[in-house]
């Protein structure tokens, strides 16, 4: 098989439909490539590869090596450098890239090639120290970590990894200096850095940083596929369902350095504004900085454009007003990629010394009212048509239009705390907590949580899906917290920079504000504002958005399935008519009877010793029952319901406790070891099967009695009110036709007898839903 994928000037092996092959970020790499977008030469290693080391005990296949060396000729033929060299040497970078975009979850490498050989001739090209020796201190705290540590297969405490023990030895020399910022550190700094940081992943792993080019560049591409069954990209794809065997690529491309000066940046962004959906070209960059400095958040980025700016980046220089050739370079590549792809694109990119390179571009993540704006916006001029625009929103991006948001009145009288940048919309409330695994554990207890970092990492994902919202001191909207929260529809906020985090204390102090773990704020994410305390939350209005109305009725116009809803309730029954619902598909009626009125005639039922008793207690709930299928019914007026009846097995109603047991046995004035007794004797082994369902139905025939005229009994009422009604009576988890055919004459002679006694007449149907093997 072939293992490695040249790109370079013009050409490349690959293009954008081998995505199961290259990854996406690999495919995307060859067809800018053929394109004659301007990218940086590389080579991917196919996601065949990352198969193949998995099922062979992490060895590669014998022709790769020979393979990635031709490959890596032509890029260094393209780059007009070489690998290793020690005049003008070539370095590389290593990045992951499966066919679905993990953001974050996989590991990469830069600067791979600098050694302590090869640096003295970068200097010397260069005539930039202190450039180099930051690639350097650069290269290696990613190398310690992600080579060294991480896949091997170390996994240290919490804050006490190598890079958070190479992150205090540079905070602490910045301190001892009076420096404010990295950019305050010479190159004598950086080379001392480095040499510290040498020396403490000697004493911490036990062994020397690689001073090999090669074997940096084989260590950076193993720890790629390690990194594909790495902790947080198991729970990413979990989350995503992804599927675990499709494995990663691995892209290794010419490094092109956007810190090498004052005309040198980094940026991402997006071809459309990526929260709303407005078309406007939308992003963030860096000045005199490396791309992992935007995307980690560790800075906060300054505004792509004049339309990216908010009130909080309004004071800082825009790419478009610094260099504006360079901008109107990369404004005519975004249209040509969004022309390209028909979608919106997301984008990487690097600003050499003046001359702009691609590094990635793919279809950017995006909050379901953007997803939909996109959609409509791009049928109206003409890129897609009505059936692409339906299947590109997605049942969770509607699923956010219904996502609740700050009461408007209350938001106004709190108090306000500070503002970030609005990543992700909708209103979020919680409690405050510090960690991704505080806010697991939380959340477990049924805590609802807003997880507040400096940053987020792909390490935290685990506790940023389970949080309500998400809040970071650092970072911008193309931030690792604001991508995957938008990608999620979550609330989320970041870049506040006013918020001071102890997370020793469990604390933070806002201008003067301390809150604690566990203290409640609340936040409203589509203006990015941080209150105190608890704000109600509002339900959404999503058919006030009149792109949802257009993209539904398209929908209407070309679906050949009728849709119902599951509901229970009157108020759940006229929600889905609002949404569209052309009936409900399962009503059921198990959940009518824990209100506390009606639960104790159940279980007087469940207790009785005779028949008599039983109907007695069953009978006592027809009223109740009656009147839950009116209501049900009136709101779907004439709409086909499908109620099905009394499912569960009975142990459901009657799991209590001791304190629970002595109250109930009180009050049917039995003694308390009858009811445990009797709790004992319904439990089933298997609760999925046994006695449940028509069964029970056939053992109480009166359950079914009851339940049958109370729907009757509710449709004959509508209809003499001049109200259409149309029940449909499911018979459940039937396993014979036998079975069947008992319960359903059961609900016809009630049909009948409701019908002479009231003289109304009315349509129905009896049935059920084939659900079991021998069904």
């Amino acid at each position: 098989m072939k293992s490695v994928y040249y790109f370079g000037k013009n050409n490349s092996d690959g293009q954008a439909d081998m995505k199961n092959l290259l990854g996406g970020k690999g495919a995307n790499l060859a067809e800018m490539a053929k394109l004659g977008i301007p990218v940086p030469a590389g080579l991917t290693i196919t996601t065949d590869v990352c198969t193949y080391y998995y099922n062979n005990d992490q060895i590669f296949p014998n022709n790769l090596e020979e393979e990635l060396k031709e490959a890596l000729q032509k890029v260094e033929s393209d780059m007009g450098k070489k690998f290793g060299d020690l005049n003008d040497p070539l370095l590389l970078s290593v990045r992951s890239g499966a066919r679905m975009s993990m953001p974050g979850m996989m590991e990469t490498v830069l600067n791979v090639g600098l050694t302590s050989k090869t640096i003295p001739g970068i200097i010397k090209k260069t005539n930039n120290p202190r450039f180099v020796y930051d690639a350097y201190r650069r290269l290696i705290m990613m190398y310690s970590d992600v080579v060294m540590e991480k896949a091997t297969g170390i996994e240290p405490k919490e804050g006490k990894g190598i890079r958070h023990q190479l992150e205090d030895i540079l905070n602490k020399f910045k301190k001892s200096k009076g420096y404010n910022s990295d950019t305050d550190l010479s190159a004598e700094d950086w080379e001392l850095i480095s040499n510290h940081f040498k020396e403490c992943i000697k004493t911490v792993l036990g062994v020397s940083f690689p001073d090999d080019p090669y074997e940096q560049l084989w260590g950076g591409i193993k720890a790629v596929f390690q990194s594909w069954n790495g902790k947080r990209a198991i729970s990413y794809r979990k989350i995503e369902n992804i599927p675990h065997e499709w494995g990663t690529a691995v892209n290794v491309q010419a490094m092109v350095f956007g810190n090498t000066g004052e005309k040198s940046a980094t940026g991402v962004a997006f071809t459309r504004n990526p929260a709303t959906g407005e078309n406007s070209f939308y992003g963030e960059w860096l000045q005199n900085a490396q791309g992992e400095d935007v995307v980690a958040g560790t800075r906060t980025p300054h505004p792509l454009n004049e339309a990216t700016k908010t009130s909080e980046s309004k004071h800082l220089e825009s790419l478009e007003a610094f260099l504006p050739e360079v901008y109107n370079s990369l404004n005519s590549i975004r249209k040509n990629l969004e022309k390209h792809y028909n979608d919106m694109q997301d984008i990487e990119f690097t600003i050499e010394e003046g001359k702009l390179w691609m590094l990635q571009t793919r279809t950017g993540k995006r909050t379901g009212g953007a997803a939909i704006q996109m959609a409509v916006d791009m049928v109206d001029e003409g890129m897609i048509d009505k059936k692409t625009a339906i299947m590109r929103v997605n049942p969770e991006q509607i699923d956010e239009l219904l996502h609740p948001s700050l009461n408007s009145e209350e938001e106004e009288k709190s108090q306000l705390l500070t503002r970030g940048l609005p990543a992700g919309p909708g209103g979020g409330v919680g409690q405050v907590v510090f960690t991704a695994d505080d806010a697991e554990s939380w959340a477990k207890l049924g805590k609802t949580v807003i997880l507040v970092r400096e940053e987020t990492s792909p390490e935290d994902v685990h506790g940023m899906h389970v949080a309500e919202a998400i809040l970071t001191a650092k970072g911008g909207m193309t931030s690792h917290a604001a991508l995957v929260a938008r990608g999620w529809g979550k609330c989320c906020i970041v870049g506040c920079a006013s918020i001071n985090i102890n997370f020793d204390k469990k604390e933070m102090n806002i201008d003067g504000e301390l809150i604690k773990e566990g203290d409640w704020i609340s936040m409203n994410g589509t203006i990015g504002s941080i209150y105190l305390g608890k704000v109600s939350l509002k339900s959404a209005d999503p058919e006030s958005n009149q792109s949802y109305r257009e993209l539904m009725s398209w929908a209407d116009e070309i679906r050949t399935l009728k849709v119902r809803t599951n509901a229970e309730s009157p108020a759940d029954a006229k929600q889905a008519i609002a949404f569209g619902a052309e009936g409900i598909g399962l009503c059921r009626t198990e959940h009518m009877f824990f209100d506390p009125e009606r639960i104790i005639e159940m279980r007087k039922m469940i207790l009785a010793e005779n028949k008599s008793d039983r109907r007695k207690a069953v009978m006592n709930l027809l009223p109740f029952q009656r009147e839950d299928f009116k209501g049900i019914l009136d709101a779907m007026a004439g709409k086909p319901v499908t109620i099905r009846l009394l499912d569960p097995p009975l142990h459901e109603f009657i799991t209590l406790n001791n304190e629970q047991i002595e109250s109930l046995a009180r009050e049917l004035n039995v003694k308390p070891q009858k009811i445990k007794d009797r709790i004992k004797t319904l439990h089933e082994l298997n609760p999925m099967l046994g006695h449940r369902g028509c069964r029970l139905g056939i053992a109480y025939p009166e359950i079914t009695e009851m339940q049958a005229r109370a729907i009757f009994e509710a449709t004959a009422s509508l209809v003499k009110e001049g109200i259409k009604a149309m029940p449909e009576v499911m018979i459940p988890l039937v396993g014979s036709h036998s079975e069947y055919e008992n319960q359903e004459k059961i609900v016809r002679d009630a049909a009948d007898r409701v019908v002479n006694e009231t003289g109304v007449d009315f349509k129905y149907l009896v049935g059920t839903m084939i659900e079991l093997p021998r069904a």
